[in-house]
C-alpha cells in the first residue's frame, strides 16, 4: 500500500489526524489533554492535520445529524504546534457559522482565524445546500491570489460544483462523507478525484450512519474480520479506506491516545483480496 500521496506542495503520509473529536464524546476533554494529543500525533509521524474553527464538536444527545462546534481547535492547535514542523499540512474548513453557510462575503474574516501562519496551507470550502458554489469559492480563489491561502479544496459537493470549481482555481482534495458501507453514493466522486490526481480525504469513516455522533459503527461483519487479523474495527475500516485508491487519505479523529496509536496502524493491514470484496459490497 502506497504510504504518502502529495498533498499540495507536501507528501503526506495516507493516515492523517482529524481534530473534530478532540473534546471526546461528551466534550469534557480539556485542551491541555488536547493539545497532548496533537504533539503525540505529530511524534508518531503524521504530517496531515484536519481541523476547523468550529471544531470539536459534539453532537446532543447522540444526534447523528446535528452538532455543536465548541471553536477551540484551531487555537489548540496552533498552541501545541506552531511553528510547524516541515513538510507539514494543516487543512483547515470554512463555510458552517452558527447561523448557517456564511455569505461569500463573510468568509474571508473566516479565513483570518489564526492558526498562527501567515499563508494557510489548505483551505476547503464546505458547502451545504448550493447549486452554485462559484460565488463562494471565487472568494477563497481571490485570498488565495492575495497569498493568503496556499491550497484549495472543497467538502459536501457533487461533481456539478467540483467541475465548476476547476473553472476558477484548481482543487487539490475533496471531503465527502464516505466509509464501509456508508456515504457509497460517491464512489463516482472518488473515481472522478483519482482520475484527476485529486486527494479525497473521507469524513465518516469510521463512524459511518452514527456521523456526528461519533465512536465506531459495530458490525459482525467487520467484527469477524477484525479478529481474524488481531486487528481493531476501526483499523479495517481504515485499512478498507485506505485500498480505494492511492489518492484516498484519511483522518480519523479521537480523543485516547491509544486509539491514535491504532488509527494510523491501520496503514500496515494488508486485507486480502476475498476480504475487501466482502467489505466493497457490504451495507452497514
Amino acid at each position: 500500500m502506497t504510504e504518502f500521496w502529495q498533498l499540495g506542495d507536501v507528501a503526506v503520509r495516507r493516515v492523517g489526524f482529524g481534530t473534530k473529536r478532540l473534546a471526546g464524546a461528551d466534550g469534557s476533554n480539556s485542551r491541555e489533554q488536547a493539545a497532548r494529543l496533537l504533539r503525540r500525533a505529530v511524534e508518531l509521524g503524521v504530517n496531515h492535520l484536519d481541523t476547523a474553527a468550529f471544531y470539536p464538536s459534539v453532537s446532543p444527545e447522540g444526534d447523528s445529524r446535528q452538532f455543536e462546534g465548541l471553536d477551540w481547535a484551531n487555537a489548540v492547535v496552533r498552541d501545541a504546534l506552531a511553528p510547524y514542523p516541515d513538510q507539514f499540512v494543516v487543512a483547515t474548513k470554512v463555510g458552517p457559522t452558527r447561523h448557517g453557510l456564511a455569505r461569500p462575503d463573510e468568509l474571508p474574516a473566516l479565513v483570518e482565524r489564526d492558526l498562527g501562519q501567515e499563508t494557510l496551507d489548505l483551505v476547503y470550502l464546505r458547502q451545504t445546500g448550493l447549486t452554485s458554489i462559484a460565488e463562494h469559492f471565487g472568494v477563497l480563489a481571490g485570498l488565495q491570489e492575495k497569498g493568503m491561502i496556499r491550497h484549495l479544496g472543497l467538502s459536501n459537493v457533487r461533481i456539478p460544483h467540483l467541475e465548476e470549481a476547476r473553472q476558477i482555481a484548481p482543487v487539490v482534495a475533496v471531503q465527502n462523507r464516505y466509509g464501509v458501507g456508508f456515504g457509497r453514493v460517491n464512489d463516482a466522486v472518488v473515481s472522478w478525484c483519482g482520475e484527476r490526481g485529486i486527494a479525497f480525504v473521507p469524513f465518516f469513516a469510521l463512524a459511518a450512519d452514527a456521523r456526528e455522533a461519533g465512536g465506531v459503527s459495530q458490525s459482525d461483519t467487520i467484527q469477524d474480520i477484525a479478529q481474524r487479523y488481531d486487528a481493531t474495527p476501526a483499523q479495517v475500516r481504515l485499512a478498507w479506506t485506505l485500498s480505494r485508491g492511492d489518492h484516498v487519505l484519511a483522518i480519523p479523529g479521537t480523543s485516547s491516545e491509544r486509539h491514535l496509536e491504532e488509527n494510523l496502524q491501520a496503514a500496515d493491514l494488508d486485507l486480502s483480496p476475498a476480504d475487501l470484496d466482502l467489505l466493497d459490497s457490504f451495507i452497514d
